[in-house]
Parts: structure tokens; C-alpha cells; sequence
């Protein structure tokens, strides 16, 4: 299980290796993303509190990459925080997310992106639920759900 302490470990020393890359351009990226989805995964965008599609889902399946349909999270370990985006406390894999150290906006937080593609999905806090006591709190638009059939 990851834990804090690991998070900071990579967002300090390098992500674990992913399986696979996928690299595209950014005029690649353009054509097949909707204009919000890019905004998000490729220029580190945030959609408005309340307002992602999967905040209040709670449909059985996988949540992958919008842009590159890696599986990064499960919905059994989805969590309702009050934040107003979809919250999770781990990732399917440990190698699924990559961890960037950010300090834009005066602040010291964990960026959480695809480990496949880099797409941003949101952030990582050290305030969720036990045994992880982990909230990776992730972009709606940044996310497809592949429901349980």
C-alpha cells in the first residue's frame, strides 16, 4: 500500500517506472480530446468544484486516463471527501500514477499524473481515510469509467 511517506519519496527523487509510454504531440492531443479534457490533462487545468461528472458516481468499475485509457483507479476505493471532485485512496498499480512536486500558487502539494502519459488528473493530500490516510483528489474530465459488466 502507498503511503505518505512513499509519495513524498517520489515526488522528491522520480515516479516509479511505468509498464508502458504513450507520447503524443500536442496537435495529436488536440484532435482527440474535447477542448476541457486538454485543458486539464495537458495544460494542468482544474474544473469548478461540484461540476465533474464523476463526483457524486458511484458506479462499479475502473476509472482509466481519458487520454490514454490506462487503469489508475477502482471505484471500490473511491470516497466521498466534500471536496467537490472524485476522491480515491490508492491507485489500481503503483507504478499507474507519477508524483510531481508542486509549488505554484504559494503552496506545497503533490501533483498526481498519469504514469503512461503525463496527463495531469489533480492532486494528492496526506487528510483521507485509513489504512492509506490518502486523498488523491483527481479531475473528472481527466478520468473514463470502464464499468462491471
Amino acid at each position: 500500500m502507498i503511503n505518505w511517506n512513499s509519495i513524498i519519496k517520489y515526488a522528491n527523487h522520480g515516479s516509479p517506472e511505468p509498464e508502458k509510454r504513450v507520447e503524443k504531440s500536442e496537435e495529436e492531443w488536440k484532435k482527440q480530446l474535447t477542448p476541457e479534457q486538454f485543458r486539464i490533462t495537458r495544460k494542468k487545468g482544474t474544473e469548478p468544484a461540484g461540476s465533474g461528472e464523476f463526483c457524486s458516481a458511484h458506479d462499479p468499475g475502473k476509472y482509466n486516463c481519458v487520454c490514454c485509457q490506462t487503469p489508475l483507479f477502482d471505484s471500490t476505493i473511491k470516497f466521498e471527501s466534500g471536496t467537490g471532485w472524485p476522491s480515491f485512496t490508492q491507485p489500481i498499480k503503483e507504478n499507474a500514477i507519477g508524483y510531481i512536486k508542486d509549488t505554484s500558487f504559494g503552496m506545497i502539494r503533490v501533483e498526481v499524473v498519469c504514469n503512461t502519459c503525463d496527463a495531469h488528473l489533480g492532486h494528492v493530500f496526506p487528510d483521507g481515510p485509513q489504512p492509506s490516510g490518502l486523498r488523491y483528489c483527481i479531475n473528472s474530465a481527466s478520468l473514463q469509467l470502464q464499468k462491471k459488466a
